[in-house]
């Protein structure tokens, strides 16, 4: 597919970037890189995925020497690096820096949206994108190194949401600001009920994250969806006593439909 296309998203993150390539979805079930393909509002799928460890407008300048990009999107959670932008905009014909000015397809009712992450404004976009979840309540998760837990209306309002610590963070935690507590890491046994420091130290942090996951949505009604992404995702789906989506792309599909409201 040389002469695709793409558009190309990019999720910064404190220590590394995460960009995606989409173009139309023809051929949709074709599998991107990594896994099976996602497809976008926009009717784009995900054809390329790349994970980046400090980001440089080098590797911009790469990608869009390999690809014809016509539009991307670029938002952090972390500093603003000059020279990326500056590659953005010298390789790419539409830009956008996602920030609290950007038109979304979601109204934000948050009372200080320019504090808002906006990794979590586009995880809700992209929950609020996905086929069949339009006119239900959302509980949105990116359970990550710390956990959010955001809440779309039915009527396409980012209502607000909470922000906890993940649950690597909590086995951290445990095993730093107490004397005797060791370090556990999450893969091991996770009983309900610990039989031993460790299984008791791993139950407490995942099945916690459980709990709250349960809560939240039973405040959202019988028929709110939960969308799940981020790594720790897998630790705690199947303890649930509903079935979540678990969306890997998330922000990257919430990102892509940001730059289809836009125009582009």
């Amino acid at each position: 597919m040389e002469n695709d296309i793409y558009t190309l998203t990019i999720d910064q993150g404190n220590t590394s970037a995460k960009l995606a390539l989409w173009t139309d979805a023809e051929g949709a079930s074709e599998a991107a890189e990594g896994g099976a393909a996602p497809v976008s509002a926009a009717g784009r799928v995900c054809r390329h995925r790349l994970c980046v460890r400090g980001l440089s407008g080098a590797d911009i300048r790469r990608v869009c020497s390999e690809y014809t990009v016509k539009a991307a999107i670029w938002c952090s959670v972390s500093e603003r690096p000059t020279e990326v932008l500056e590659a953005l905009h010298e390789c790419v014909p539409a830009v956008i820096e996602l920030s609290a000015q950007t038109p979304l397809p979601l109204k934000v009712d948050y009372t200080s949206p320019r504090t808002l992450g906006v990794d979590r404004l586009a995880a809700a976009v992209g929950a609020h994108s996905i086929s069949g979840v339009a006119g239900r309540d959302i509980l949105v998760s990116d359970l990550g190194t710390a956990i959010t837990y955001d809440h779309v209306t039915a009527s396409g309002h980012y209502a607000g949401g909470n922000i906890a610590p993940g649950i690597w963070m909590r086995l951290c935690a445990l095993n730093h600001y107490t004397a005797r507590l060791p370090q556990v890491e999450t893969d091991g046994e996770t009983p309900l009920w610990g039989h031993d420091t460790e299984s008791a130290l791993r139950g407490g942090a995942i099945n916690g994250v459980v709990a709250e996951l349960e809560f939240y949505r039973s405040h959202l009604g019988p028929d709110a969806v939960t969308v799940l992404t981020g790594g720790a995702a897998k630790l705690v789906q199947d303890r649930l006593s509903f079935r979540p989506l678990v969306v890997p792309d998330l922000v990257s599909l919430g990102l892509d439909a940001i730059l289809h409201h836009n125009g582009l």
